[in-house]
């Protein structure tokens, strides 16, 4: 009976263990064919009696057969040329300067009176000057912060320039039309002269030539009252210069 019962369990694995091994080659036989007709079909390409099978190359595409997408480069705006008006006050243009250091050669009246070099920031207050006031500066030369004379004081006048002078802070309020001189900078030895465009409660506006390819023609600034004096809150300030 022991021998019985051992050949029926053994009788029994060889019927269960032959069943899953053919299960198995069948699963295995299927993928390879599966595999080999889609290998097939994408080294011979497609009959035209069968349905296409792009997908299956573009999931077997490699990566050096796709087109490469050209990066376009960035668009850079430009302000136009050298010289071109960007901003008016009184009829008076503003003129595009680029860099800071860019000069197209020195601007004369026709009358032999100089304006200076074109276009700085000292060039646009003097035709200003010129063209509103019909004011000439007795000094027609100069740098920007040498429009500002430390020795005169406040509300005298300035005999170079033929305009009274105030300091900042300084008794008399900054008006319309005054000339607003900053001092040098680390990054600027020769300062720089602008126009009060507007003056509010507790700030003015100024108009510039030649403040920076980026910077605007117009900026603001804060106007503060200490004690009996008038004061730009900027540290390069040093006064303005008014036509009495």
């Amino acid at each position: 009976m022991a021998f019985l019962y051992k050949e029926a369990i053994f009788a029994n694995n060889l019927g269960e263990y032959p069943m899953k091994i053919e299960r198995s080659k069948v699963i295995s036989f299927a993928i390879t064919v599966a595999i080999f007709g889609v290998a097939s079909v994408y080294l011979l390409g497609v009959p035209k009696e069968f349905p296409s099978f792009d997908f299956v190359k573009e999931i077997f595409a490699k990566k050096e057969d796709k087109p490469l997408k050209k990066k376009s480069p960035p668009k850079v705006k430009s302000k136009g040329k050298v010289g071109r008006a960007i901003d008016a006050f009184n009829g008076v243009n503003v003129y595009y300067n680029g860099r800071v250091s860019n000069i197209q050669g020195r601007n004369v009246t026709a009358d032999g009176y100089n304006l200076g070099l074109k276009y700085q920031c000292v060039e646009f207050v003097k035709r200003y000057y010129y063209e509103f006031y019909n004011h000439k500066m007795p000094d027609s030369y100069g740098n920007a912060k040498d429009f500002f004379s430390p020795a005169i004081e406040d509300g005298q006048i300035n005999p170079a320039r033929n305009l009274r002078q105030f300091s900042n802070p300084s008794k008399s309020r900054p008006k319309v039309g005054d000339l607003l001189i900053f001092g040098p900078t680390p990054y600027n030895k020769f300062g720089h002269v602008a126009i009060i465009s507007k003056v509010e409660r507790q700030r003015l506006q100024i108009i510039q030539q030649n403040p920076g390819s980026n910077n605007p023609s117009r900026q603001w600034f804060p106007l503060e009252k200490k004690g009996t004096r008038h004061f730009i809150n900027h540290q390069y300030v040093s006064g303005w210069l008014r036509r009495s």
